[in-house]
Formats: structure tokens, sequence, C-alpha cells
């Protein structure tokens, strides 16, 4: 089996969606034969605890309000985007028509940014509003397969770019540094960030989420309703023949991977609710599953930082905390998280061109 005791330049802890997408990044540059990705689930694992594959998912206006998200959005929307353009059955991510709903607490600065380079971005009437509501829009956005798209990642990183990946579960974030030629070690470890030795960040905590997946053909629109302490959304799956997601919660703090009946029954009835899709033709469940999603207090934490391996200061680069938004935020909070290390990517960069003596 693989391990960590080769030449690993660049090391990156985690291989969920926002680790494969700093991969992909350093990929493109050039470095894939120095990434090595070490984590103890990839892409085709199912835990509670590996949240990757259980998301929806879209791009919507869920995330936050902050300078940070705003900026990250804007760039992930242009990185899926090109996907569903050029490649959408390989990358599983594809347009669909969408509808954004909000009861009150409406984000109004975000919705002036996300109006700025939305495909085909409009405010609904009051008359087109439905009882309850105080403000909609409808876009094109992009719906993604998410256990298909990092599957895709996964087979692309190695196939492509040579990127190694070991399982492995590090005992501490020093532990990365098993090397003596790593250079640099990204912490992508989600949730795992608040009990990580050597990063045991307290800003960090689960929200736990359960959806459905189910057979639906017939489900073609991404809907959403932002209710005061609900989230409610019906989110089309591309590539899995005709299947769709339907959620959900947001249950702040919350470690729980079970599933509950009531809580499916009210997705259902939610769902029902908000989209004619679901209303008139019941879909059949499929499954229903649980995630963790890696939220953090304050936002992602995305940063250059140092760390002391065997008295030696060492570069980490922590990229960790997107809740629910790695999928759309991820490219964008990869693309910042490299750029911290230009300095130290030149000098990977000179070693990998000077020939050997």
């Amino acid at each position: 089996m693989a391990s960590l005791s080769s030449n690993d330049s660049i090391v990156i802890v985690g291989a969920g969606i926002i680790g494969l997408n700093v991969a992909l990044v350093l990929a493109e540059k050039g470095y894939g034969q120095s990434i090595t990705v070490v984590a103890e689930y990839f892409p085709g694992d199912t835990s509670t605890y590996y949240t990757s594959p259980w998301a929806g998912c879209n791009f919507s206006a869920i995330s936050g309000t902050d300078i940070n998200a705003l900026r990250w959005d804007r760039m992930g929307y242009a990185h899926l985007s090109k996907l569903a353009t050029h490649h959408p059955e390989e990358s599983y991510v594809q347009w669909t028509p969408s509808t954004e709903l909000w009861d009150e607490d409406i984000p109004r600065d975000k919705i002036q940014h996300m109006s700025e380079y939305l495909k085909d971005f409009r405010v609904l009437s009051d008359a087109e509003l439905p009882r309850g509501v105080k403000f909609a829009v409808s876009f094109t956005t992009l719906t993604v397969n998410a256990p298909k798209h990092i599957k895709y990642l996964y087979r692309r990183l190695q196939d492509q770019f040579g990127v190694r990946f070991v399982r492995q579960r590090l005992p501490s974030i020093q532990a990365a540094y098993a090397s003596p030629s790593t250079k640099i070690v990204f912490n992508c470890t989600g949730l795992g960030s608040g009990t990580l030795p050597g990063v045991e960040d307290p800003k960090c905590y689960p929200t736990r989420g359960q959806v459905l997946l189910v057979k639906g053909p017939h489900i073609q629109t991404n809907m959403m309703r932002h209710g005061v302490d609900y989230e409610t959304y019906v989110i089309p799956r591309p590539g899995s023949n005709g299947n769709a997601i339907l959620g959900g919660y947001m249950q702040k703090g919350v470690n729980d991977g079970s599933t509950y009946d009531s809580e499916t029954k009210s997705i259902l009835a939610r769902t029902r609710d908000l989209s004619s899709e679901v209303s008139q033709q019941e879909p059949e469940v499929l499954a229903v599953v649980a995630g963790l999603r890696p939220s953090r207090e304050g936002g992602a934490r995305v940063e250059r930082d140092e760390i002391l391996v065997g008295g030696q200061k060492r570069i980490l680069v922590h990229n960790y905390g997107a809740g629910g938004t790695g999928f759309q935020a991820g490219y964008g909070m990869a693309l910042e998280s490299v750029a911290t290390v230009e300095d130290m990517l030149r000098d990977i960069r000179d070693s990998i061109a000077r020939p050997r003596l």
C-alpha cells in the first residue's frame, strides 16, 4: 500500500470536494505529480463524516453574504459553468432552470451581487409570488450529481495529472509531514478540523441535514424556499436516470447521522407545496440519508499558517468550514488557498525543471 514516506512535495489532507478542488487547481498549474492526497475516505465511500457524496447539490443563494462568500460563489459559478457547457456528461454538471423564494430576511446585497453574473436572472413580480413568500428570483443554475462528480474528479486527477492518493487516517496534522521533502500541506479535513490534533479549531461545528433520493424523471426544475427556520429544496440530479434530491434540514450543532421518518414526511409535504412537479406526481423514495455539513463560526477558513514539526517551522494552508456550500464555493476557495503559497510553488516548480546531475 502507498504511504506518505515517498517524495511528496505537496500533501493535501482530505478528499472531499474541498480537497479535490485544491488538487485540481494545483494539477492544472502543472504540479500533479508532486501531489499526494491522504484521507480516510475517498469518492465511492460512504460515511456520515464524509459529507460530499450526500450533497444535493446545486448553485444557490444559500451561502453567506460576507465578501469572501460572494467572491468564492462567483468563481465557483464560472468554474461549474465551463463544465456544464463543455463536459456535462463527463463531469455530471448541467444547466437547470431555478426559482428561489424567501419568506422574509431577504439578503438584498447578495441578490444584487448575484444578479451581475447569474444566467437569465430575473426578480419575480408580486403577482407571481406564492402565498407567504415576500421575494423570489429565477435564473439558470447549475446542478451537480455530487457522488458522480467527485468520482469524476478522483479519476481525472489520477489518470490525467498523476496525483497520488493514500488511504490513511492521520493521528495529527503534523503526521502529514512524514516525508522531509514535503514543502506544503493543505488541511482540507472539514469537520475533522475541530478535533484533529495540531488544528483543533473550536469554531467548527456540524450542521445536520436529511435528504431524500427519489425517482422523479418529471422533476426538471430546481426549487428552493428559504424560511425563517427551515430550508426546502427540490434538485434534479444530472446523469442519474431521472433521480432528484428532496430536502431538507439545516440543524446547527446536531451531530446525528440517523434518519427519521417524521423528517421524511415533513420533506415530502414541504416539497409538494413548493414544486408543482413534485405535487403532480408523487416521486418514489429510493433512499433516505443524513449528513453532517462541516460548518464554522465566522465562515470558512482559508489562510496560510506555520506549524512546528520536529522543531522546524513548516507551511500549512487551511481550507475548511464551507458548511453546505463546498460544491459552489470550493473552486474559488481552492484558487485562493493555492495563491497563498505561490512563493513556495515557484521553488517546487524550479526543482521540477532543474535537470538531475
